[in-house]
């Protein structure tokens, strides 16, 4: 069973920008990744279809596969390690969370639902009616 991770989206107000900013980075060149200080000590079930899920302004709404987790020194000789991510970004049912530092992880039974994957040019709502919409559960 696979074991996920949830971090805070610092600097992101809707799932579009993530998406903007991860692209920019794909049309570089560069593969998708988030750098952490902490290596999980769960990694095998991380890495059992574990998800990063974002929470971007106080909820979460989006997860992404991790596809890997590979350690490594920086220029300091701080160890940390890149959390490899899948490139799709999956829409999921708004879930509120206070913020916090760091990572944590979260286990399936408290993960929210997905709603599908995130397709920027198919987004027809404003981000904050989606989720509104969402939360009414009329969506």
């Amino acid at each position: 069973m696979p074991l996920h991770i949830i971090k805070l989206c610092v600097g992101v107000s809707e799932i579009g920008e993530l998406a903007d900013f991860q692209n920019a980075r794909l049309k570089r060149g560069e593969v998708l990744f988030h750098k952490t200080r902490m290596m999980p000590r769960r990694q095998s079930e991380v890495l059992d279809d574990g998800s990063l899920y974002w929470v971007i302004k106080g909820a979460v709404q989006v997860r992404q596969l991790i596809t890997d987790i590979v350690p490594f020194v920086d220029e300091d000789g701080i160890k940390r390690c890149r959390l490899m991510l899948h490139n799709d970004l999956i829409a999921t049912r708004p879930q509120p969370r206070r913020p916090f530092q760091g990572w944590r992880y979260l286990k399936p039974d408290d993960a929210p639902a997905d709603i599908g994957l995130y397709d920027r040019n198919n987004q027809d709502l404003p981000a904050a009616m989606h989720a509104e919409l969402i939360e009414l559960g009329l969506l």
